[in-house]
């Protein structure tokens, strides 16, 4: 009888988990992933304004490619303390913040007349925006417990491969827009794309809270099995000091990781349009076939997140997923007609992507209190760096040789690099 009413009550628990996990997904995630997808728009569709702006305000493919990349100097700079000052003044306040400033930023762009304007303002896109992503991850993992995290995380981060399936043919629609008003096309882009941001910033303050237990669209009892799953996670060795975690060798092992995948997933995706272009497609052309290896890598993603979840082995997932995509990048090399190497650039998104994914489940896993706020805010802040480096290194090396290749190639012994760092920590956690 005992047994009968045991198993009742945690029926009826995990019920009322299952409850409150569904309740928030629907209440967070739609809201912040949108967020993310402006956010990861502001930052790639760059590429697609290239394709007028470049000739329009004068800059070779070296000073796009450090424009492009330079917004990752002040972002990285700033990650850290931005996400101090959200677990200090709450979450729901300083996201709307981010989001308000770095989307007016952004609209500013399009009024970008040379090199040096250029740059002004995408440093100042790096200063607004920085903790947006970081904070997010935070926010997740207090929200929703260990074993929910990687499907959210999914969902979540699935705006990274929508904004350019979606935003690539928007982005190219825009660039028609040449001459209206007295704006060119890219002009338009940056404003249609950008200010959308502010709106998000406002809902921010209307529709989130800083904690679980403020969170008003749950009932009592959701909340309590909430908070009582969430206070019975399992830290394998978990660091609540700042300063102590980001000492901590298992910190800096997945720092180094983070800047080698995101090195490839921005060198990618700031460059694609214009490696199409080569093709010689039109603009309309290439913005739709840009969307096609998003499409693949969103569906890669949330498959991916789903394995994670039920095996639980994050590392060698993680591992897979850069060997996949130093493989795609490689292989574009080899197959250099338009289908073939669209297919291996699909195979190397979907393996940096996925990385991505799989990749910030780990840090909280040992990162929690302050150390979670501000150490995954300096794991990514870091790894952000490589923002800028994918892109600059291929706009250097393409302006230095006349081909992507070699780009493609450096990206792709990169990732090898990350995937031996990725087993390391592995060997590291086991023995600690």
């Amino acid at each position: 009888m005992t047994d009968v009413m045991a198993n009742a009550v945690d029926g009826a628990s995990s019920g009322l988990l299952a409850s409150a996990v569904s309740k928030n997904t629907w209440r967070l995630v739609p809201l912040l992933g949108l967020a993310y997808l402006f956010n990861y728009l502001d930052r790639t569709s760059v590429g697609f304004a290239a394709l007028q702006m470049n000739k329009a305000i004068g800059l070779s493919a070296t000073q796009f490619g450090w424009g492009a990349g330079i917004l990752f100097f002040s972002y990285c700079l700033l990650e850290v303390p931005s996400n101090m000052m959200m677990y200090r003044f709450g979450a729901r306040r300083w996201l709307a913040r981010i989001m308000i400033t770095w989307g007016l930023a952004a609209a500013a762009t399009a009024f970008a007349v040379g090199p040096y304007s250029f740059y002004l303002i995408r440093f100042l896109l790096g200063v607004f925006e920085a903790g947006f992503f970081p904070g997010v991850i935070w926010y997740i993992s207090i929200w929703f417990p260990a074993k929910y995290r990687t499907s959210v995380l999914a969902l979540f981060m699935a705006s990274t491969p929508l904004s350019s399936l979606l935003g690539s043919p928007i982005s190219a629609a825009l660039l028609g827009m040449d001459g209206l008003w007295g704006l060119a096309g890219w002009q338009w882009m940056f404003l249609v794309e950008g200010l959308p941001a502010c709106v998000l910033g406002v809902l921010c303050l209307v529709l989130l809270a800083d904690t679980p237990d403020q969170a008003k669209w749950l009932t009592t009892k959701e909340r309590q099995a909430l908070l009582d799953e969430l206070a019975n996670d399992k830290h394998y060795k978990p660091k609540k000091d700042l300063w102590a975690a980001m000492k901590d060798t298992r910190v800096l092992m997945l720092t180094a990781i983070t800047f080698a995948f995101t090195i490839g997933s921005y060198g990618i995706g700031i460059w694609l349009p214009l490696i199409l272009k080569n093709h010689g497609l039109t603009n309309m052309e290439v913005g739709w076939l840009t969307a096609v290896p998003y499409l693949f890598a969103t569906i890669g993603m949330l498959f991916w997140a789903r394995l994670v979840d039920r095996n639980g082995q994050k590392i060698y997932n993680l591992m897979a997923a850069l060997i996949l995509g130093a493989l795609g990048l490689a292989l574009s090399v080899v197959f250099t007609s338009l289908i073939p190497a669209l297919a291996c650039l699909t195979l190397a998104l979907i393996g940096t992507i996925s990385a991505r994914t799989v990749f910030y489940t780990i840090p909280q896993g040992f990162l929690t209190g302050a150390a979670g706020a501000g150490g995954i805010a300096f794991i990514n802040s870091v790894g952000a760096f490589g923002g800028f480096v994918g892109p600059y290194m291929v706009g250097f090396l393409k302006d230095a040789t006349g081909s992507f290749d070699a780009g493609m190639i450096g990206m792709a012994v990169i990732l090898i690099v990350a995937t031996g760092i990725a087993f390391a920590f592995k060997v590291v956690t086991q023995k600690s």
